[in-house]
């Protein structure tokens, strides 16, 4: 069965058009910007859920908590995620106020 997908960044554009989205958004972003990585780096490697939990040896309910931003994913799972959709993991600590690029 093929499922069509939304780009992630085509989604995103159109919900930014809600000013109430982009309010509840920009307060956050914080939270949330883990969440947002993990969605991104998911859908530029062309994967569902299912995919990704397949490659991961976990289930898709596993990868739809880790992307709704609501647990705080281990490091060892942050490695898992990004090992299987081709990207390295890279941690860095900034100045608070400071947006990531």
């Amino acid at each position: 069965m093929s499922r069509k997908m939304i780009p992630v960044e085509a989604a995103f554009e159109q919900w930014r058009k809600d000013p109430a989205y982009r309010k509840a958004y920009d307060a956050l972003e914080e939270e949330f910007s883990l969440a947002t990585a993990m969605i991104r780096a998911r859908a530029n490697a062309g994967l569902t859920q299912a995919q990704l939990a397949k490659r991961m040896r976990t289930t898709q309910a596993v990868i739809a908590r880790l992307e709704s931003g609501r647990v705080k994913p281990s490091t060892r799972t942050l490695e898992r995620f990004a090992a299987a959709t081709g990207m390295r993991l890279k941690i860095s600590f900034e100045p608070r106020g400071r947006r990531a690029a």
